[in-house]
């Protein structure tokens, strides 16, 4: 795993706060930092606001209060967005019976920095190349990607979120859906890709005993942001609050 650089934000939370038409929170007063490099898991039970907050931090919402900032940037201000990678849980972001082969779903990673109606070049022909072969599909690059298994859709959406040479991946729940083996090549995955690319990662999983085991850091988000923490600290504070109930 490679080293944190802890004098440069990647994102930055301020302050941030949710609700629904203006009423119920979803989150409350969340303020944190992810710095390049590191590997953050965030956790929290069912409803407790993960991937509202993770929607917000992508810019797909705007919060009832507080900021975000991507690379200094308000995110209503940042303009770089090929900086930012996407893997969403596949079973409910993509339709795996488009007919597009591994090559072309990787391929559409691009126009997030050239653009959605330019014309495919050499260079993107080659950096999908390096992109496929980082995850070892590059040998199922002409299949359809109806046809594989869901652990090697993952690999080919990371392939796809890695393409336009991003500085930080998003990824919402990821395993979900695929075998255990599947799992655990995925993760071996992402630390390969923290450790070549020196990607920052920012994971939400339910699977907290895995994301421990994992992660560098964890958000621990339940409405509020009730710890951020290595996961060694996360775990000895859960340990004492079920000492004390």
């Amino acid at each position: 795993m490679q080293r944190v650089d802890h004098s440069k934000n990647i994102i930055e939370v301020q302050g941030i706060s949710f609700s629904y038409d203006g009423k119920v929170n979803v989150l409350k007063s969340i303020t944190f930092a992810i710095h390049s490099g590191d590997y953050v898991g965030l956790i929290g039970p069912n409803g407790a606001g993960k991937t509202t907050l993770l929607k917000i931090m992508l810019g797909l919402l705007t919060p009832t209060k507080g900021e975000v900032r991507l690379f200094g940037q308000k995110i209503n201000e940042f303009k770089d967005w090929y900086k930012v990678g996407y893997v969403p849980q596949k079973a409910t972001h993509f339709d795996t019976g488009f007919p597009a082969t591994v090559e072309e779903v990787v391929l559409m990673g691009r126009y997030a920095k050239r653009g959605l109606f330019s014309r495919t070049t050499e260079e993107d022909r080659k950096l999908t190349r390096e992109a496929l072969k980082q995850v070892d599909m590059w040998e199922y690059r002409r299949r359809l990607i109806g046809d594989l298994s869901g652990g090697q859709q993952q690999r080919v959406f990371i392939a796809r979120a890695i393409v336009s040479q991003p500085e930080v991946i998003f990824l919402d729940e990821p395993t979900t859906g695929i075998d255990r083996q599947a799992q655990d090549d995925f993760y071996v995955l992402l630390r390969k890709l923290s450790g070549e690319l020196g990607l920052t990662l920012v994971l939400i999983s339910h699977d907290i005993k895995r994301v421990t085991d994992e992660v560098m850091h964890i958000a621990w988000i339940d409405r509020t942001l009730e710890s951020y923490s290595s996961p060694e600290e996360y775990l000895r504070m859960r340990k004492e609050e079920q000492t004390v109930l």
